[in-house]
């Protein structure tokens, strides 16, 4: 399929192992191609000779790679012989330099390697709505990468979708109130139902945790020993500081307590107060978010989706402000590594 019409990497720049001057075009370098001509997410980039080292071209080709990545949301590489959590590591480097820890955590993870973790551990017969990393913070990674090293043996797609065609898909009214009043997410530790403080902000002292809230503007109240509740604002909406498109990015569909399953949402207010419940979202104003509103937001990101099956050594490279991700249930064993780069607040747009 034709290559895209982005700015070409110099040919001068190959990534080969090879020390040999070798005079290719870019054509015979790598192949570009899409998982569909009506869908341009993501651009698949593959090897047209099989030993272009992934890291070293990368590494020559920051420029080709962004500009891409800033067009089309999202990049597949697959064939590149890519089949460690060391070699993810590696392409993150080369591309953003370092990469970011795992820090004021939702969901559970386990580290890898250095700043390398398991993708969210949550049990394979589960779906993971697709949502913006960690868009439920005023700071965010600008770039996430997910790396496939062993493909489920029947499920567990990582679907995708363009968070700028989100955010036209849903209503100019409901947009509108979520701009002005953004959403205020409210999270309860200390009942053993959701993940730990302790975890979240990756300490035993208070006095960190307290310090870490001050300094990200998320307010905080201690209940006995060890219960926690926080309160933060955050956007709902906001601008890609380099395409200046608007794009969707908030988790209230995620945080929402209407997102749980019914069995559970049941049990959760038979034995939990409201203010209690392990996490909620609402507007910015503490108002309750409607259920219409919430169902069309999930709707919008379902027409969105992209699905494709994992191959595995498959690298998926994300702008994580114009992309989207989630997880589809699975059977069998697998293993999808995760690493962050590029830190970003939301004061700087």
């Amino acid at each position: 399929m034709k290559t895209p019409d982005s700015q070409k990497p110099s040919i001068s720049k190959l990534g080969l192992i090879s020390r040999k001057a070798i005079n290719l075009s870019h054509e015979q370098l790598i192949k570009t191609e899409f998982l569909q001509d009506e869908n341009l997410l993501p651009l698949i980039i593959q090897p047209a000779l099989d030993r272009l080292d992934l890291v070293t071209w990368a590494a020559n080709n920051r420029q080709f790679i962004d500009t891409n990545l800033s067009k089309y949301g999202g990049i597949l590489f697959r064939n590149f012989n890519m089949t460690s959590a060391t070699d993810l590591e590696r392409f993150i480097r080369a591309i953003s330099g370092e990469l970011l820890e795992y820090t004021y955590r939702s969901t559970p993870r386990n580290q890898v390697s250095g700043n390398i973790y398991t993708s969210t551990e949550y049990p394979a017969d589960q779906s993971i709505p697709l949502h913006n990393e960690m868009a439920y913070s005023r700071n965010w990674p600008l770039k996430i990468w997910f790396s496939c090293l062993k493909s489920a043996e029947e499920g567990g797609e990582t679907p995708i979708a363009d968070s700028r065609k989100v955010f036209e898909r849903i209503s100019p009214k409901i947009k509108e109130q979520f701009m002005e009043k953004k959403v205020m997410y409210v999270r309860s530790y200390g009942d053993g139902l959701d993940l730990p403080w302790q975890n979240v902000f990756q300490t035993d002292n208070k006095a960190e945790v307290e310090d870490y809230c001050r300094k990200a503007g998320i307010e905080f109240e201690w209940e006995g020993s060890n219960h926690l509740i926080t309160r933060q604002v955050c956007q709902a909406v906001a601008t890609h500081p380099k395409t200046g498109e608007m794009v969707w990015f908030n988790q209230a569909h995620l945080f929402h307590v209407s997102s749980l399953q019914t069995a559970v949402r049941e049990l959760l207010f038979a034995k939990f107060k409201e203010e209690h419940l392990p996490r909620n979202a609402y507007y910015g104003d503490g108002s309750p978010i409607e259920s219409s509103v919430l169902d069309e937001i999930r709707d919008a990101y379902q027409q969105e989706a992209v699905i494709f099956p994992w191959q595995e050594g498959d690298i998926l490279m994300l702008d994580n402000m114009l992309a989207a991700h989630g997880r589809r249930p699975f059977v069998g064993s697998r293993k999808v590594v995760v690493g962050m780069a590029e830190a970003f607040n939301s004061q700087d747009i």
